[in-house]
Parts: C-alpha cells; sequence; structure tokens
C-alpha cells in the first residue's frame, strides 16, 4: 500500500502582494532570476534572445510546478544490490496549453517529462458580450485521471484562465488536480484567480504592479505571443 508524502509550503513571496493568497507559489526571487526577466521585458532584446531566456525561465516554472505534485513512497533495487526507499509520482500528468501563446510552454514541459502528454484549448473575447469563449478544445480521453499542468505565460486579468479551468471542470478534471504556470502575473488577477478557485495552485515566476486603462500588465513584457512568433 502507498503512503502520500505532504505537500511543499508555499515559498517565500517579495512581490507586489502581500500576503500572498495561500495557493499561490512563487520562483525563488533570485538575482539571477531578475536579470533573466530584465532580458525579456527590454523591448530592445532581440527575437532570438527573447526565445533563449524565456524558455530558461519555462523550464524553472515547470520544475516548480513538478514540486507541488503528490508523490508516493516507492522503493527500487541499485545496481550494487541494495534498496533504495524514494518516492514516484502519484499519478500521470498532462499538460494543457492556452493557445497560442501557451504552446510556447510546451517544450519545456517536454524537456523534463517524457512523452507527456499535450492538450490544448483555444479562448477568446466574444465580441457580443465581451467575456471570453471557448472556441476550441482537445484533451487526452483520460483527462479527468491526470494531474494537468495548465501553461500559460500572462495572467492580467484571468478571464481566460478562468474559462479554461471552467473548461476542464467541464471535462471532469477536479479542480485540485490543475496547477496553472504562468510567467508573470498582476495582483488583480490572481486575486480574482485565485478566489474563483481556491483549490487550484498557481505557479508564477513573478508578480507584476497590476493593470493600465487598457489591462495590461505593467512593467509586463508586451504581448508574449507577438514576441515569441513574429520577427
Amino acid at each position: 500500500m502507498t503512503t502520500p508524502v505532504a505537500p511543499p509550503q508555499p515559498a517565500t513571496n517579495q512581490s507586489q502582494m502581500n500576503p500572498l493568497p495561500p495557493s499561490v507559489f512563487t520562483l525563488p526571487q533570485t538575482a539571477q532570476l531578475e536579470a533573466l526577466y530584465t532580458i525579456i521585458r527590454s523591448k530592445d532584446t532581440s527575437r532570438g534572445d527573447f526565445l533563449f531566456y524565456s524558455d530558461r525561465i519555462i523550464r524553472l516554472l515547470v520544475e516548480e510546478g513538478l514540486n507541488h505534485l503528490p508523490v508516493v513512497k516507492k522503493v527500487v533495487e541499485t545496481p550494487t544490490g541494495a534498496t533504495y526507499q524514494g518516492v514516484g509520482f502519484e499519478g500521470k500528468i498532462c499538460g494543457v496549453s492556452i493557445l497560442r501563446a501557451g504552446e510556447a510552454m510546451e517544450a519545456g514541459l517536454r524537456e523534463v517529462c517524457r512523452s507527456v502528454r499535450i492538450g490544448k484549448i483555444l479562448i477568446q473575447r466574444d465580441e457580443e458580450t465581451a467575456l471570453p469563449k471557448l472556441f476550441y478544445s482537445k484533451f487526452p480521453q483520460d483527462i479527468a485521471s491526470r494531474y494537468v499542468l495548465l501553461l500559460d505565460p500572462m495572467l492580467a486579468t484571468g478571464g481566460s484562465a478562468m474559462k479554461a479551468v471552467e473548461v476542464l471542470i467541464e471535462h471532469g478534471v477536479p479542480e485540485d488536480r490543475i496547477i496553472f504556470i504562468n510567467l508573470i502575473s498582476s495582483p488583480e488577477g490572481l486575486r480574482t484567480f485565485c478566489t474563483k478557485y481556491p483549490q487550484l495552485k498557481v505557479i508564477t515566476g513573478w508578480i507584476d504592479l497590476g493593470l493600465n486603462d487598457k489591462a495590461y500588465i505593467i512593467p509586463g513584457l508586451g504581448d508574449f505571443g507577438e514576441r515569441r512568433y513574429c520577427e
């Protein structure tokens, strides 16, 4: 019989939110991390450098996301004939990217999770209602039995992310089996998102000052998808 191991505790945060919602976890706010963010925030950074350094941050975020998956006791035998009492992941995982910017995070997930299944979801603003609307989704058939890493680089108002979670729950994924991973969050978006889905964990690299009158994250880094995919 397997024995669950206690999950990690929230990291210390040095952001614009104090205190952080208990379901929000940030990367350690080191000088190296701030240097990486400084590069990708600059409007003068080339597309090649933007790709390289944003990928570095994404890899760190995915690794941190995996730290929050539940594990169970697992005993293996080493080549020396000895036994080692370690752990293994409790269940299967999959990634779900919110198109199109979220696709940029898929490679980082594949680099650390061999043969991981990937789902996709497209949410856009409905011009009549001004609300997020589902336009397309494709998930693994057994997604309801997996832990889901929801991928999207930016959390501004939180509308698209909340709609994506709503769709996942409609497909049978329990709220507490979803981990939302993003590079930059606004305090307003985090509060709204975490209030609606308090059982869902959020892994973010940086929490910015807030939103301007156009709902852009400030200081932000601009449109992630445009900078990622357009010359």
